[in-house]
């Protein structure tokens, strides 16, 4: 079978049906985030980019990265994210799907929507109706993020929405909301959580902890903890689950690249970091965003966007009292702005965000090669749906709701301090 012959192969058995359905026509290879997770864990010691593409040209830069890598990649945009950028739950795939088909980009890609946040039992009746239209607009992974609650309602409240969620999807599932060195998460609480799921037969491709990142900006130059994160993903090896690591940003290549082979991390998000070189803001080798005197960004001449567009974006900011990490905010007022800009600055700015992503995923994340992988896997499922990598090692009887709470009862765990964390 000819190489054209492959893909096309691909395209018919490798698109899950709301894929299909959405972009019946489309060359893009749009698949579930299972796909992307266990192709990582095939090469080993590897994991791969999810990009926040909270503006339009993160989301062509980070493709066109992966396509020169030959890497898996997710495209994700969280729930908070979609209230201050242009990019959202139900127009992200549309993006995705676009610049795939006009770029001729064939590695495959998952739609993954972050942080889904359950901040109360309060918020479950309506996401009982919104995830289902999620997937219906293109979204192939989510991560039900109900770690703000305690961590009996956080299982109940995963247990609640998983049947909302289509079995061949990517499921990522979070304890310990991410604060930075507060809070932390712990092996009890990581496999009270996983246990919980497993008893219901319910198999999650990743988890996310609190492991010391922080969302936004890292200044406490702690970052993420490699050794609390290996070991709490040793205890829970045993039900197939990966590490999903957020708060990447700011974190130095070399612990994330000890991240990358210390653990059974297959997904990093990446999402500050790509705002800011998009934008031209200076940026250290692992993208941090450095500051001056003033605590303002410094802005590289010729490089992201034009010099006439960033003086906007700091009155704007300054008009609004943003500073630091509150100048995601600038993403939904300014996009059609910044896609008003000339060719060659659009471009530059792609190009700036391909080039850190390639560098990431080559150099740091240990990725290349990934995509192929990813459609070998798909070949010889023969189909969209990989299954999980688990299967049931708990007794339902043992985790029936009552039980599930008298079991978080016992479990000595660290909420860390009350506050908005999002990102």
């Amino acid at each position: 079978m000819g190489k054209n012959a492959e893909y096309e192969k691909l395209i018919q058995i490798g698109r899950p049906p709301n894929i299909t359905q959405r972009f019946p026509h489309s060359q893009a290879l749009i698949v579930s985030g299972k796909v992307i997770d266990q192709a990582l864990v095939k090469k080993g010691r590897a994991m791969t980019i999810a990009a926040n593409g909270r503006n339009s040209f993160i989301i062509r830069g980070a493709l066109m990265a992966a396509q020169r890598a030959d890497a898996a990649l997710l495209i994700e945009i969280a729930r908070s994210e979609s209230n201050y950028c242009p990019t959202n739950f139900y127009n992200i795939a549309l993006h995705v799907d676009c610049i795939c088909n006009e770029l001729g980009i064939t590695i495959p890609v998952a739609i993954h929507a972050d942080h889904y946040g359950i901040k109360s039992e309060a918020d479950i009746p309506f996401a009982k109706m919104e995830i289902p239209s999620m997937f219906d607009a293109g979204i192939t992974s989510i991560a039900v993020d109900a770690s703000h609650m305690p961590d009996d309602k956080n299982l109940l409240a995963n247990l609640e929405l998983n049947p909302c969620i289509p079995i061949w999807a990517g499921l990522e599932t979070e304890v310990g909301e991410i604060k930075g060195d507060q809070g932390l998460s712990t092996v009890d609480d990581a496999s009270f959580l996983i246990k919980g799921l497993n008893a219901h037969g319910i198999f999650a491709d990743w988890i996310a902890l609190n492991n010391g990142s922080t969302h936004g900006l890292e200044a406490s130059g702690q970052g993420i903890q490699v050794e609390l994160t290996a070991r709490i993903h040793e205890a829970i090896a045993r039900y197939g689950v990966s590490g999903a690591q957020h708060g990447t940003s700011g974190n130095n290549s070399d612990k994330l690249r000890a991240i990358a082979a210390g653990t059974h991390t297959t997904k990093a998000n990446v999402a500050t970091a790509l705002q800011m070189v998009s934008w031209g803001v200076e940026v250290n080798d692992y993208g941090n965003a450095i500051l001056d005197g003033d605590g303002n960004f410094k802005k590289v001449a010729g490089q992201g966007v034009s010099e006439e567009m960033w003086q906007r974006m700091t009155r704007y900011a300054a008009e609004k009292g943003w500073k630091g990490g509150n100048y995601k905010n600038l993403n939904l007022p300014f996009e059609n702005l910044l896609l008003a800009q000339e060719r060659a600055v659009r471009e530059r700015m792609s190009k700036a965000v391909e080039e850190f992503v390639y560098n990431m995923l080559t150099k740091v994340f240990n990725a290349e090669g990934t995509a192929t992988l990813a459609k070998e896997l798909i070949l010889q499922a023969g189909s969209f749906d990989l299954g999980p990598k688990g299967k049931q090692l708990e007794n339902p009887m043992e985790w029936t709701k009552e039980l599930i709470v008298e079991r978080a009862k016992a479990l000595v765990v660290d909420a860390g301090p009350p506050g908005d964390f999002d990102d």
